[in-house]
């Protein structure tokens, strides 16, 4: 697996796809890993597009951020354009999911220069962030003793589809079970992951959700019709506030559209790509 040297950390990634293909850029959201988004890589890779999935620092990154790296969204996106600059990839399409869309609205906000599209799939946004979802996580994150205590018991495949099973119609346990990995088996990650977790805060979403008139990339919204974490609502708000957006709802999905619709959003995604 490649490996990306970037001011914060080594970034893990996957690349598919031929080497002068219009590069994607994919972003997965807490917890997760680049992995996420390997049927919608390959199939736009056969399409003639450079796919580059990386395991960013989220929770489930391989080896922990440098010392003093700090561990929290801005940071992330800082690191994506980091990413971008280091591999020397031009007119990127973004595409986010999950907190993944919040990182990708940031760089889109803040570090736009390496972008050419965006693509937001059901994510973050707005006031609804961070997910209730999380919040015995950021209450645990206060201290190490109660978040390592908190993640211990994700090693058991019951407590994962708890926690995860609701965002796909598919079995993701496989997935989750390497997720979890590194924050059971690393100190160093799991600290990283506390450190990201307590700094989640509603006004990072809610910030720059007041500047995401100034996107002017071809952007779409692909949300999940069958999304019980994201509301429809807030595709609406992100499709009405960012100039040059269109929204798609993506039947028969959940909030992995890429897992459970493969097929279709790589046909969305390639429409605004090309």
């Amino acid at each position: 697996m490649p490996i990306a040297a970037v001011s914060t950390a080594n970034i893990h990634y996957e690349s598919r796809g031929p080497d002068g293909g219009r590069p994607v850029v994919f972003v997965h959201g807490y917890a997760m890993g680049g992995s996420l988004w390997e049927p919608l890589a390959a199939r736009l890779a056969d399409q003639g597009f450079r796919c580059l999935t990386p395991t960013w620092p989220l929770g489930a990154h391989p080896e922990p951020l440098h010392p003093g790296a700090p561990s929290d969204l801005p940071a992330v996106a800082r690191t994506v354009a980091e990413l971008l600059d280091a591999l020397d990839l031009r007119d990127v399409v973004l595409v986010g999911n999950d907190t993944g869309g919040l990182v990708s609205q940031l760089v889109a906000v803040h570090h736009p220069e390496r972008l050419g599209a965006l693509v937001l799939t059901s994510c973050d946004a707005f006031e609804h962030f961070p997910p209730p979802v999380l919040r015995p996580f950021v209450l645990a994150s206060r201290s190490r003793a109660t978040f390592r205590a908190a993640v211990w018991p994700l090693r058991l495949a019951a407590v994962r589809r708890r926690a995860f099973g609701g965002l796909a119609h598919t079995d993701i346990d496989a997935l989750t079970a390497a997720w979890v990995r590194p924050a059971l088996a690393d100190p160093g990650v799991v600290e990283d992951l506390r450190r990201l977790t307590a700094s989640l805060d509603a006004a990072t979403s809610i910030e720059v959700g007041h500047r995401l008139g100034e996107i002017t990339l071809p952007t779409l919204i692909a949300w999940s019709a069958d999304d019980v974490f994201f509301p429809l609502d807030d595709a609406h708000r992100l499709a009405r506030v960012i100039p040059r957006a269109r929204l798609e709802v993506v039947e028969g999905a959940r909030t992995f559209s890429m897992l459970d619709r493969p097929d279709h959003l790589a046909g969305l995604v390639a429409g605004v790509a090309a």
